[in-house]
């Protein structure tokens, strides 16, 4: 059994209000939480620290939560929600981002399943072969290190592992074995609390990547490996209109 919480913030930097945009009748936000709801978790709950999205969840249904406005991350607004619902230690909580539309249902209750199945694991999140020479090096995507037992090594916005054997100018021009980070995280409850109460860390500071801060911390994060990766979320408005397109021709192609 496990718990979804969707962060969703109105304030969003590139795209303001983005929780709260239509695609095909409905906002983004609502899309996601039914994806969640479809998860097979015990309970879905969206943490938000904005009014009209709290008005807006509720008026379809969803269990929201008020949160403070000094949460400065996602992961912040999760761990509220878990301390102010009293969930357990050992309880499981997958968080879901608010922009992540079309995040399958499966991988989910997928990524829940990877810390029932490795009681040593602290952390869960996902990973997807890179597919382009292009993501490689791309420091938007954030790559992944891997270990053979599925631990993860290190996570960098530098195209990793670097292929020394196939530069051109010393520029890389392969990618094989690279894998792009997922950001869609699973965490046991007193693994999340611990996280959450440590101040950034050294590395999580150079590469802005919180997920640094566990594994400076020791923190056993264990990843699961998709064969491709899921539909892109939500940043600009770029990405809105290509979601919405695709939502139209998905809708034209069951009639």
């Amino acid at each position: 059994m496990f718990h979804v919480v969707i962060p969703a913030r109105f304030a969003a930097t590139r795209l303001p209000g983005k929780p709260l945009l239509r695609i095909e009748g409905k906002s983004l936000l609502q899309w996601v939480w039914e994806s969640a709801r479809d998860s097979g978790a015990i309970s879905v709950i969206v943490a938000t620290d904005d009014v009209r999205i709290q008005t807006a969840a509720r008026a379809f249904g969803a269990d929201c939560e008020l949160t403070s406005t000094a949460c400065e991350s996602g992961t912040d607004r999760v761990a509220e929600v878990v301390r102010r619902r009293g969930f357990a230690d050992s309880d499981l909580v997958v968080n879901l981002q608010g922009d992540e539309p079309f995040t399958p249902p499966t991988l989910v209750h997928d990524l829940a399943n990877v810390l029932m199945n490795n009681p040593t694991a602290e952390i869960a999140t996902v990973i997807a072969p890179i597919g382009s020479l292009q993501e490689f090096l791309d420091p938007n995507i954030v790559k992944a290190l891997c270990a053979r037992d599925g631990r993860a090594l290190y996570f960098s916005r530098a195209p990793v592992p670097w292929p020394r054997d196939h530069l051109q100018n010393g520029s890389p021009m392969s990618f094989t074995g690279a894998w792009r980070h997922i950001g869609i995280y699973g965490y046991r409850v007193a693994s999340l609390l611990k996280f959450s109460s440590w101040l950034p860390t050294a590395l999580e500071k150079t590469e802005k990547l919180e997920q640094l801060r566990a594994l400076e911390n020791g923190m056993l994060v264990h990843l699961l490996a998709l064969v491709a990766s899921p539909p892109a979320g939500v940043d600009t408005l770029e990405d809105l209109q290509r979601v919405r397109e695709f939502v139209a021709k998905r809708s034209l192609a069951r009639i």
